[in-house]
């Protein structure tokens, strides 16, 4: 089975290309590294410089794809080279080579070849000076550091800050990834809170109106007629004021100039008043005092008004009682109606209320609960009064 080479990078090619190039000039011009006399140099012929260039160029086509065996071929060429006159373009390649294999090779390669050519430029210094005993021995050393750990050593560099640039813009696009999700939730959550206070806004009134006026065209009564009539009209002024409330806030237009400010406990007595217009017959009981939260009186707002607004969808003929009552720690919120289960609705209705009362109860850290209890449909919230119970 034939081994696949790896397919070198392009301009890898081309490096290769010109040291190649390069080399062959300054051996056709006769520039060499060493002299021919040189006691290290075993083939002093004009030629052997070009075996161990070509070999260190062919290296360069592996620089990226196999730095490693590139490394070791380039080692055994850079051998070669001192046995011959030299090239400059040889030893100018293999400092290509090793600063290759620290920066694109494995990182345990990219660890452990600083370190031991630090060991051998080190040994490089010593060893010679401890020998010969002259300071041009320390060239020795020199020499090598500048050949094997200057590149190594500049290649670890540049490969520790791209792999800081790599975490940074790995960081980077993890912050904008959550900073995504973190914005879908929020225009969900703003979504469903709008949705919600739309439907607190609007439910109670329009289901007013539709009732109101089913009755109106179905009686031939005048004066049960002019009183749909004005249940109505009242109706849709209040919708038309909480709608331009909504939209006020909406557009942020500020609080100077909202039609309406937020509805609180205080006006519970309102609410039961325009629940007894509709035909309801409804008893309020408040001991919730003074100082609420507002998120809490809000709540709790929305949530007697909501339960009204299912009592005359939904409620059997009977009494109704809203019940507020305030201890430890907690606000008590009750609604009850008569119940049998087998009437139909006197509006059509989506569930959604009950849907919103769960979430505000829930947004304050509270409970909810909502369902037939005998001869009765009672309503129960319990919403925490201090930040800590919310939390």
């Amino acid at each position: 089975m034939a081994v696949r080479l790896p397919r070198p990078h392009r301009f890898d090619g081309y490096v290769a290309a010109c040291g190649l190039l390069g080399g062959v000039l300054l051996w056709g011009v006769g520039l060499g590294v060493r002299p021919a006399d040189d006691p290290i140099v075993l083939f002093g012929g004009g030629w052997p410089p070009l075996v161990p260039l070509a070999v260190t160029s062919g290296c360069e086509l592996l620089r990226r794809a196999a730095p490693r065996t590139a490394l070791l071929t380039g080692t055994a060429a850079l051998v070669l080279d001192t046995m011959t006159r030299g090239s400059l373009v040889t030893l100018v390649m293999y400092t290509d080579l090793m600063y290759a294999a620290v920066l694109y090779g494995t990182p345990g390669t990219a660890r452990r070849i600083p370190r031991i050519t630090g060991l051998l430029t080190v040994a490089a210094t010593v060893v010679p000076f401890a020998v010969w005993r002259v300071p041009e021995a320390l060239l020795i050393g020199v020499a090598v550091g500048i050949v094997s750990f200057g590149p190594a050593s500049t290649g670890l560099i540049v490969r520790s800050h791209r792999e800081a640039a790599d975490s940074a813009r790995l960081r980077a696009e993890q912050t904008a990834l959550l900073a995504e999700q973190d914005r879908v939730q929020a225009v969900i959550a703003e979504r469903a809170r709008m949705a919600r206070e739309l439907h607190d806004l609007v439910a109670n009134h329009l289901s007013a109106i539709a009732i109101h006026s089913t009755a109106a065209l179905s009686l031939d009564d005048p004066a049960t007629t002019r009183q749909a009539l004005g249940v109505i009209r009242e109706n849709s002024v209040e919708g038309l004021a909480e709608m331009r409330r909504l939209i006020g806030i909406l557009r942020g237009t500020g609080a100077g100039t909202e039609p309406t400010t937020a509805p609180t406990l205080d006006g519970l007595g309102a609410l039961v008043d325009t629940a007894r217009a509709g035909g309801l017959d409804v008893s309020l009981d408040a001991a919730h005092g003074t100082g609420l939260p507002t998120p809490v009186e809000l709540a709790a707002y929305r949530i007697v008004q909501e339960s009204l607004t299912n009592a005359l969808k939904h409620a059997a003929p009977g009494p109704v009682r809203v019940t507020l009552a305030r201890g430890d720690g907690v606000l008590r919120v009750r609604v009850t109606s008569p119940y049998d289960g087998s009437g139909t609705p006197r509006a059509p209705g989506s569930g959604a209320g009950l849907v919103g009362m769960r979430e505000r109860a829930a947004l304050l850290g509270g409970t909810f609960d909502a369902g037939p209890d005998g001869a009765l449909w009672t309503v129960r919230a319990v919403l925490p009064l201090t930040e800590g119970d919310r939390a």
